[in-house]
């Protein structure tokens, strides 16, 4: 067994599976629960340290999702905080709204008060989203009565004496009014919510505000692969009427071009030189017929084209991650669509090459939105 300077023993890779060989165990797919004797790997298999018996086996069940993912969405949601003597307390409010992004990009508009949250919703977006600019808005509303109406004498007195306190070194410093004594944080009664309930009523809503993002998200992205599957279905409909007038196109040019050539060959004939005999002038003509015919051919084309659209198909049915996948895919298939223009010898294969740019150009702007 090679030991490794950090004390970790090799996995041994057996079929596809892994084999402790710290224990010398059956091929298995878990990981360990004892995280002092043990590393799990990336693919979730156990890598053990020398002459440490592992825990217990957790089976690992990686999470599956064929659903497709818009990254436009919005969703807000409110939530109400009691005051412990149950009068109204405060409002939050947590609003969330996504466009498309080539990263993961979070921007958060909060209150100060609010800001303790940040990082358990930063944790919550970043493990459901993994794509789009998404802006955080979290608001704080507290009753304009949200005190009880008791002046808290405590807390004037230390008012007070505090502004004396600067009077000393500012003289002639301008004197508090009454109504901003009275607006003072705590001199009307208690604040109307502590600073955990805050928290807890932040977060709460914003866990609800990013499931309700990802439904959006999710019922958006089913939409857009609906409408990817239709003009998947057109693009291939197109192909499928081309690919037999392949053929009797490439024939019919081919029998313009013999007939011009024949035209040329047996009445124009440089000055001084002999007229070509008949089977020079066949075999001129075949060597250019078939130049012209592996010019215009665009079964390969065609056959790119179909096998492109099959892909892109295939990724949409295993859902997931789609949206880079289908960028590249759109750029293939805009490439193919291309090639068969410039390669087109007749109105047919013009027009469908036209139509097939069109669909590919709606597809894009369908998969720009896609995470």
């Amino acid at each position: 067994m090679r030991q490794y300077p950090n004390g970790i023993a090799k996995r041994q890779k057996l079929g596809g599976a892994h084999r402790c060989r710290a224990r010398n165990q059956e091929p298995w797919a878990g990981k360990c629960d004892n995280p002092v004797s043990s590393i799990a790997c990336e693919t979730g298999c156990c890598i053990a340290p020398l002459k440490k018996c592992h825990g217990a086996v957790v089976t690992v069940t990686p999470m599956k999702d064929n659903n497709i993912y818009s990254m436009t969405g919005y969703a807000s949601v409110t939530r109400d905080i009691a005051h412990a003597d149950g009068a109204a307390g405060a409002s939050v409010s947590v609003e969330l709204r996504t466009v498309n992004s080539r990263f993961l990009d979070l921007a958060f508009r909060m209150p100060e008060e609010a800001r303790a949250c940040e990082p358990s919703l930063r944790e919550s977006l970043t493990a459901k989203l993994s794509r789009g600019k998404v802006d955080i808005r979290i608001n704080v509303q507290r009753p304009e009565s949200g005190t009880n109406g008791a002046l808290n004498l405590e807390a004037v007195k230390q008012l007070a004496d505090l502004e004396q306190q600067v009077l000393v070194y500012f003289p002639d410093a301008e004197r508090m009014r009454t109504g901003e004594i009275l607006r003072w944080p705590g001199v009307l009664g208690e604040e109307s919510v502590t600073a955990e309930a805050l928290r807890d009523a932040v977060i709460d809503a914003g866990r609800a505000a990013i499931g309700d993002l990802v439904d959006v998200r999710r019922r958006e992205g089913a939409q857009l692969k609906t409408s990817l599957i239709e003009r998947i279905e057109k693009m291939e409909t197109i192909l499928t009427g081309l690919q037999p007038l392949v053929p009797d196109l490439i024939a019919r040019h081919q029998q313009k071009i013999v007939d011009r050539l024949q035209e040329a060959l047996g009445v124009v004939v440089p000055e001084g030189s002999a007229a070509p005999s008949k089977e020079e002038v066949a075999e001129r003509i075949r060597q250019e017929v078939t130049i012209y015919g592996v010019r215009i051919d665009v079964a390969e084309e065609l056959t790119r084209l179909d096998a492109h659209l099959k892909e892109t198909r295939h990724i949409l049915d295993k859902g997931g991650l789609v949206g880079k996948r289908l960028d590249f895919m759109m750029q293939e298939l805009n490439r193919e669509a291309n090639t068969l223009g410039s390669k087109a010898a007749s109105k047919e294969l013009a027009d469908a090459s036209m139509e097939l740019k069109l669909y590919i150009e709606q597809m894009r702007e369908q998969v720009q939105n896609l995470e």
